[in-house]
């Protein structure tokens, strides 16, 4: 049977209890939006003791079925103030799975000064005291946690958390043993700061059962060929994300010096394709792909080395080439390497961090490419100086404090690396989605039919992230989902069809929109910033003209019970 692990913070009680039947034939996204909904007052304050940090397996975590071990970490944001959940790779997730945990929630926030880690082995979990760990970055405990114990998966804040920083994010192990993977969007990592909880230590490992050997092995191997051979997962190998740079820019989507509009002059220099070769040309510790997690075929992940072939930072993604690059100005890929390895080690989310910098040069304290400048922001951050708190309380609150018009947020969250008036469809995600500004919620770059597209890659989204499986396997699959209702079946030993997966996804969707609904949210905090509606990129002339009343419509569309926004 599968456990729930609850540890609370305040009478130090830990307990594992059979996962109750409405928690068990979903997971991960899916999970996490029942929890919230059932046990957290979508009132509370986020940082208060009524708020839960859940981390909550995927139905297929623990599985060797390529990419579908994914961290799923959720909570009520405290830069949102409604329901966040957000998934990273690496291997925490999986060695949760094999030992029988479903899902760990942290309850409340302890009375006393004290700061913890919490050690799960095969027998028993444990409250660790982590005084001796505090003001640590997330390598430096990592390295530590490995000298303590030997062979384990972690997942820890950096000091942003500590800070109860907006921006913070969760790390998380990758199979190298390094705090490269981020579940960094929504400020989570601040909640688990809240708690005075360093990190979640997972100190053994198990083994999943397989209810249908047979049956499970015949269908991986249809599943695993799919993904090799998918155009999408030989493009992902080859360039990582960052090959959408060349496919945004293109369409005038890259965010360019807060999100002015039109092409950016050095994208070039910052493409897939140039990062591909500075890596290649370096050498040394880079690698131009890479698996985050044991068992992933597509290896969309990179080690971006240094002159010397040191490892700068792993990996370099899209987002943040687009936000810490061409969003600040900055066309040089050492720079954004050197920017992202300190988000990593510091704690803050990449995305988050690059527009609410963005919010400082668009008021001239640093000017937009400014190399040099960007970097002192970060340090303005990392040392609590009066500029550095503003800025870690999130993109919103420091362009209006600044003064700025043009601010990049829906629902108190920075929008990802896309223009939605060149990138439309993902402009609707944006503005329906109830986790804020998210591309992962239902990315949509090439199309014309901006709503439909949009509903369609939402509906996607809840299924594979209910599921653990990474977004990058989405292109590959999206026709195949059978094979991985067969793979849950034969995994679990259940007989579920394809009308399940279709009502759990919808039914998770269904429930982040409630928890918002009764945390006080209504039509009108899912709208577009007129900085978008009203203001036209020059080049192109394209604005975000979705209509209001359509963006109601769809954000409502799923829901059996009508989630009524007032």
């Amino acid at each position: 049977m599968k456990k729930i692990l609850r540890i609370n913070l305040r009478t130090k009680e830990i307990t594992y209890e059979d996962a109750p039947l409405e928690y068990l034939k979903t997971g991960g996204r899916g999970l996490i939006a029942k929890i919230m909904l059932n046990e957290v007052n979508p009132k509370c304050d986020p940082l208060g003791r009524e708020n839960k940090l859940i981390i909550a397996n995927g139905l297929l975590t623990g599985t060797n079925v390529s990419s579908a071990s994914r961290i799923s970490i959720g909570a009520k944001s405290p830069l949102t103030g409604g329901i966040k959940e957000s998934n990273g790779g690496g291997i925490t997730a999986m060695w949760l799975a094999s030992l029988g945990i479903k899902a760990v929630v942290v309850e409340d926030i302890p009375e006393e000064d004290e700061w913890y880690y919490i050690r799960i082995n095969k027998d028993k979990c444990f409250l660790e005291s982590a005084d001796s760990y505090k003001g640590m970055g997330t390598f430096e405990f990592c390295v530590k946690m490995l000298d303590k114990y030997p062979d384990c998966a972690v997942t820890c804040i950096g000091q942003a958390g500590e800070r109860l920083y907006n921006i913070a994010g969760i790390a998380t192990m990758d199979k190298e043993k390094k705090p490269n993977r981020y579940s960094g969007r929504g400020g989570l990592g601040a909640v688990m700061g809240s708690k005075k909880i360093k990190g979640i230590v997972v100190e053994e490992k198990g083994a999943v059962e397989i209810k249908n050997k047979e049956k499970y092995k015949e269908v991986l191997k249809k599943y695993s060929q799919i993904v090799i051979e998918a155009p999408s997962s030989i493009s992902y190998k080859t360039l990582g994300t960052a090959a959408t740079v060349r496919t945004s820019n293109d369409l005038s989507g890259l965010p360019v010096r807060n999100f002015r509009g039109g092409k950016f002059e050095h994208a070039e220099e910052i493409s897939g394709e140039s990062l591909y070769e500075f890596i290649k040309n370096r050498g040394g510790e880079g690698k131009t792909t890479h698996a985050c997690m044991p068992g992933c075929i597509i290896q969309c992940s990179n080690v971006v080395p240094d002159k010397e072939g040191k490892t700068i930072v792993s990996p370099l993604e899209y987002e943040t080439i687009g936000l810490m690059g061409s969003n600040l100005g900055i066309g040089d890929l050492d720079t954004i390497a050197k920017l992202n390895a300190v988000c990593n080690d510091f704690g803050i989310d990449t995305i988050e961090t690059g527009a609410a910098m963005g919010m400082a040069m668009e008021a001239g304290i640093v000017e937009f490419g400014d190399d040099e400048g960007a970097l002192n922001l970060l340090d303005e951050i990392k040392n609590d100086t009066e500029l550095g708190r503003l800025l870690s309380k999130g993109t919103l609150t420091a362009g209006k404090t600044l003064g700025v018009e043009n601010i990049p947020v829906v629902n108190g969250q920075a929008m990802p690396a896309y223009d939605p008036r060149a990138i439309k469809a993902m402009g609707v995600t944006f503005a329906t989605s109830p986790m804020g500004a998210d591309h992962t919620y239902g990315p949509m770059i090439k199309t014309d039919d901006y709503i439909g597209a949009s509903k369609d890659a939402q509906i996607m989204m809840a299924k594979i992230d209910c599921l653990g499986v990474c977004m990058f396997a989405r292109a590959a699959i999206a026709k195949h989902m059978d094979l991985l209702v067969d793979l849950v079946n034969a995994f679990h030993g259940w007989e579920l069809d394809m009308n399940w997966l279709e009502d759990m996804a919808l039914e998770a969707i269904r429930n982040e929109h409630k928890f918002n609904e009764l945390a006080g949210f209504s039509k009108e905090d899912y709208r577009m910033p007129k900085a978008f509606t009203n203001r036209r990129i020059e080049s192109t002339n394209q604005v975000f003209d979705i209509n209001t009343d359509e963006l109601d419509e769809l954000r409502l569309w799923h829901d059996k019970d009508k989630v009524i926004y007032r």
